[in-house]
């Protein structure tokens, strides 16, 4: 797939920027006007672009709406996670499964293979670093996505996500993105409660993705550098963003929606403390980073993946009236002073309310697009990244205009990328006051 040119990319995402500020300033992301639908009958045929444990999740998700759907196509890095994709597919969704040998595809251009058996949504589930292509390889075949976040791991990749997306738009294609705390009923209440001014004027948010950290793939003998890495990709920036992409933009995105804005700069830092060895890759396993917004109010941002710490997945937003306390997978409150004014559980999962949604505007017609906020939450982990990697203040637009582009020069198994690990095996991180990260 043709790359887009960096220049004119940077020109057109500046020009956009306003664009996407207006897509973090949504509400759930659910804004739906009616349109005629691209369907020509009453069963939604999906194919899988990433056959891991969330695509394989999303999948059973998209069969489980109550619309006629079913999986005609899979597409992974490597054939046996398309073959364990199947079966665990088949043991919940059999009866919405379809998918013969010959529409199963190994290697990294199996995406487009899937993409011509003639879906009418794609699911896109790889590694992050490809979502770009894959989404705008849909897109010009004139399919309706799912895309799980984050949406891309640098600016160039940001770039070619918004101008992919306006084409979406043009086309009348629907475009959902993973960020599934966004369909939750309850959460949507207390945000809309929050802009209402309950607690008054925001001061200042947290937010926290800390944990004791994610699977780790270790080489397999006789495998190429670049089978490696996708194989362990989430330990490669280029490939996850770094655990602040991949796993923390789930709680920037709340900010964002919280303030209806996006930062307009950063500072931060971070590290390696426990992630040592030839298996860990190049990333960090903590950052800390300040987001000042617009409006000179600041968002605190840890993200830490270290066993036998605290840990926590939540934000909190703090008003001149009150606070307001958001946990991911559990309940959320707020208080005025010191009275608990309203508290929720955190009820139906929005990992299936996102595809209940999804498929039901294309069902009824209507357009649906989250692809604004989506790349906006990216974008902003991004630049905590950059703050981090760098030792910098970076401002939104420097981060905005950044041509460091991480993909390699040619993607497939038998290149070479663009990361090398040393004469012990292991992987450089970056260096704050050293590293290029921008």
């Amino acid at each position: 797939m043709p790359e887009t040119n960096p220049q004119s990319s940077r020109r057109s995402f500046l020009k956009h920027s306003g664009l996407i500020a207006a897509g973090a300033a949504l509400g759930g992301g659910l804004a739906l006007n009616r349109a005629a639908h691209a369907a020509g009958s009453d069963t939604f045929k999906i194919a899988l672009i990433g056959c891991g444990g969330r695509g394989t999740g999303a999948a059973v998700e998209a069969l489980s709406t109550k619309q006629n759907v079913k999986l005609i196509a899979l597409a992974d890095a490597f054939q046996p996670a398309v073959e364990r994709c199947l079966a665990a597919v088949k043991t919940r969704r059999g009866d919405r499964v379809d998918v013969p040998p010959e529409r199963q595809f190994a290697g990294l251009d199996a995406y487009r293979h899937a993409i011509d058996c003639d879906p009418d949504v794609v699911l896109l589930c790889g590694p992050p670093g490809f979502r770009p292509r894959h989404f705008d390889a849909a897109v010009k075949a004139g399919k309706h996505v799912f895309m799980e976040k984050p949406v891309a791991t640098d600016a160039p990749g940001i770039r070619r996500m918004i101008e992919t997306n306006e084409l979406a738009k043009k086309k009348g294609l629907l475009v959902a993105v993973g960020l599934h705390m966004r369909h939750e009923a309850n959460r949507i209440e207390a945000v809309q409660m929050l802009h209402d001014g309950i607690i008054g004027d925001i001061q200042f948010l947290r937010a926290y993705f800390n944990s004791s950290g994610v699977w780790v793939r270790p080489r397999r003998p006789g495998e190429s550098e670049m089978s490696h890495q996708v194989n362990n990709w989430y330990y490669f920036t280029w490939l996850s963003g770094d655990h602040i992409v991949e796993q923390h933009v789930h709680d920037l995105d709340q900010c964002n929606w919280i303030k209806r804005a996006h930062p307009v700069s950063a500072n931060g830092m971070g590290g390696r403390q426990v992630r040592t060895g030839p298996d860990v890759g190049e990333i960090f396993d903590h950052h800390a980073v300040e987001y000042t917004y617009p409006d000179g109010s600041k968002m605190f941002s840890y993200s830490r993946h270290i066993p036998n710490c605290w840990n926590s997945f939540s934000e909190y937003a703090h008003g001149t009236k009150g606070w307001a306390e958001l946990l991911g997978h559990s309940k959320m409150a707020i208080y005025v002073g010191d009275e608990r004014v309203k508290r929720w559980d955190r009820g139906a999962d929005g990992h299936q309310v996102e595809h209940d949604d999804l498929f039901g505007a294309l069902a009824s017609g209507q357009t649906y697009n989250e692809g604004d906020f989506g790349i906006t939450a990216s974008m902003t982990a991004i630049l905590g990244r950059m703050a981090t990697y760098s030792g910098r203040i970076v401002t939104w637009d420097e981060a905005m205009n950044s041509d460091l582009d991480l993909m390699p020069e040619t993607v497939a198994l038998d290149a070479e990328p663009k990361v090398k690990p040393g004469p012990d095996g292991c992987y450089a991180c970056a260096l704050p006051g050293i590293t290029r990260a921008l």
